[in-house]
């Protein structure tokens, strides 16, 4: 199939945009990959602390047979569901990697933190710069560099951008992403969000709300919501790096685990084999761009504007939001899962999953298909179903997917759920800003009310909590509102999701309001329905123009001219002094849960359309 003008021409933008950057990258990669292995390149003294923990056998092969030695980075821990499983994977991978004739060592571990267990709290303003902690963990895992490849354990919001980002400062090595599966469907996602817009009513108390959210969140493995973990194993399988297939199997299956274990023959064969393809040049313009692609057409999570723009410039490409928008405008909407939806992952991978997707995309010339994957077979390999091994230690086999299992959850490219992307960029005097669109209603793609501004989420909830919201939309004469929620930047306060608001503006928009969200923060990748305009750049507290706004001003949101503008006259708007971040709220987001350690993140942080990157 022939590559979509569009795609290729914003493929060219981006490589010509990228050169510089892009050859000093390689240039370091090459260097890197033509030196000696590591125990025959470091000191005696270096050599003898690396494996002094290895078993004598292991040491000896390392060492003297020079057998191939892996790096595992961990992103384990027992306190989050979809972590929980790497508990054992350490063994099991080594176990791999003995019958192959290597060794392997966990390297070291990364943080990881939930987003769900922090959503409306202060811990939530840690949450972005936990990206970058994690890359930087990343790096002082590889630092020891006496590593021929590396396998990277994690799965979820920040965790996946974090190790893309820290094991593309380690190019030269072979790399595989090694997932740990979605538990099994609990509660509905429909089921559960109807009891939370209760809540927000105060129709249900905290034990109802409680056993509803225990329903749906019950066991090991990650949310089953399309949302940041998920779109995360999407797009590393757009991009080749895991097994094919590997991203939505549950955890504790034997299939998972031989899954596991074929990352290992995975690395090897890279390590060994006649086409030794390190990480550094695998992820390429082309294999961003296939990314971008798959996120569009599943309606994937909002943070990924801002977490691939950062794993593109570690690689030395550079991408904007103008690139999404652009393949929106060409690749269709091909899935529906909830949020878009009403399907979960589990049922997203049984009616063909991410290489019914890939398939899909790469019939309709919207994916590159000659890019390179960890596997030999290239990109056309991502597009078989895993259905099963002889024993867990047994190779996996593959299958065509064929037709849809599902219309209602998957549909060709040729018959689409939408002939565009759903993810769109908005512009004008308010700033740039990206929305969500594919989970909004076709009536609610323009919204155009007065605004009603605020400094923080809590202020919104209060105001909701106090009928302020609802009297506001009956009386402004527009029926509706346009809740603006600023000083929510990487600069201003680490920009934390704002997924606690989706049910209160839930609520208002169930009961006929045309209500809109705009804030210079984030939105959970499980939001969707209410129309929100998100990541507004340049953010307040660094001079932006929602620092501008005042109550009753209209705003008008336009999804489908891509507009975010406050219809004020502009000789008053140029004339109009900025508000300022509030000293006690700038105080307070400084302190308390950790957050005088990243005082300096938040100095240094780019904007949200530069990757909200403090490096």
């Amino acid at each position: 199939m022939t590559l979509h003008s569009v795609v290729a021409r914003v493929t060219d933008r981006i490589r010509e945009r990228s050169a510089p950057g892009r050859a000093a990258y390689l240039r370091q990669v090459d260097a890197m990959a033509a030196r000696d292995r590591g125990s025959d390149r470091l000191g005696c003294a270096n050599v003898a602390h690396a494996f002094a923990a290895l078993p004598a056998n292991d040491k000896f092969k390392v060492v003297t047979e020079r057998a191939p030695n892996i790096g595992i980075v961990t992103a384990y821990n027992d306190m989050l569901s979809a972590h929980a499983p790497y508990a054992g994977f350490p063994a099991v991978l080594k176990d791999e990697a003995h019958r192959q004739g290597a060794t392997a060592q966990v390297a070291g571990g990364v943080p990881a933190m939930c987003d769900g267990v922090t959503q409306g709290t202060p811990a939530m303003d840690l949450s972005l710069f936990s990206r970058d902690v994690i890359a930087m963990a990343t790096a002082v895992s590889l630092s020891h560099d006496v590593f021929d490849a590396a396998l990277m354990l994690g799965i979820c919001d920040k965790i996946v951008p974090g190790l893309l980002i820290g094991a593309l400062q380690f190019g030269h090595l072979p790399t595989v992403f090694v997932p740990g599966g979605p538990m099994t469907s609990g509660l509905s996602n429909t089921e559960k969000s109807k009891v939370r817009e209760l809540a927000a009513l105060g129709k249900v108390g905290r034990t109802e709300l409680l056993d509803a959210e225990q329903k749906a969140y019950h066991g090991q493995g990650t949310c089953t919501f399309y949302g940041t973990a998920n779109s995360n194993q999407m797009l590393m399988e757009a991009m080749g790096l895991h097994v094919p297939g590997a991203a939505f199997v549950n955890p504790g299956s034997e299939l998972r685990e031989a899954l596991t274990r074929e990352a290992v023959r995975t690395v090897l064969q890279i390590t060994r084999g006649r086409r030794f393809t390190p990480i550094g040049r695998q992820v390429d313009e082309r294999c961003i761009v296939n990314a971008m692609a798959a996120l569009l057409a599943t309606g994937g999570s909002t943070n990924h504007l801002i977490h691939w723009v950062a794993v593109a410039r570690a690689a030395g490409i550079r991408i904007d939001w103008d690139d999404f928008a652009e393949l929106s405008s060409v690749v269709p909407l091909v899935a529906r899962v909830y949020p878009n939806g009403q399907a979960d992952v589990n049922q997203f991978q049984a009616a063909g999953g991410p290489g019914y997707v890939l398939r899909e995309l790469l019939d309709a010339g919207l994916l590159h298909e000659d890019v390179l994957t960890v596997r030999e077979g290239g990109l056309r390999e991502y597009t078989r179903l895993p259905t099963g091994a002889q024993g867990a230690g047994g190779a996996v086999h593959w299958e065509p997917i064929g037709a849809s299992g599902d219309p209602s959850v998957l549909r060709p490219a040729s018959e689409p759920f939408s002939p565009i992307g759903g993810l769109k960029l908005l512009t004008g005097n308010l700033g740039r800003s990206v929305i969500k669109v594919s989970a909004v209603p076709d009536d609610r793609h323009v919204i155009e009310a007065p605004a009603r501004v605020f400094d923080t989420q809590e202020a919104l909830q209060k105001a909701f909590q106090a009928g302020e919201l609802e009297q506001a939309c009956q009386t402004n004469g527009a029926n509706g509102l346009v809740c603006v929620v600023r000083w929510q930047g990487p600069q201003a306060n680490g920009m934390p999701e704002l997924h606690k608001l989706t049910p209160s503006l839930s609520v208002l928009q169930g009961r006929g309001y045309r209500v809109a969200l705009v804030t210079d923060g984030r939105m959970s990748g499980a939001s969707g329905k209410v129309p929100a305009a998100i990541h507004v750049t340049p953010e307040a507290a660094a001079g932006g123009p929602l620092a501008l706004l005042r109550d009753g001003d209209v705003v008008r949101l336009d999804a489908n001219a891509g507009r975010l503008e406050a219809l004020v006259p502009h000789e008053q708007w140029i004339r109009r002094e900025a508000a300022r971040l509030p000293d006690a709220q700038r105080e307070s987001n400084g302190h308390g849960l950790g957050r005088e350690l990243f005082g300096a993140m938040r100095r240094n942080a780019s904007a949200a359309e530069a990757g909200a990157t403090s490096w």
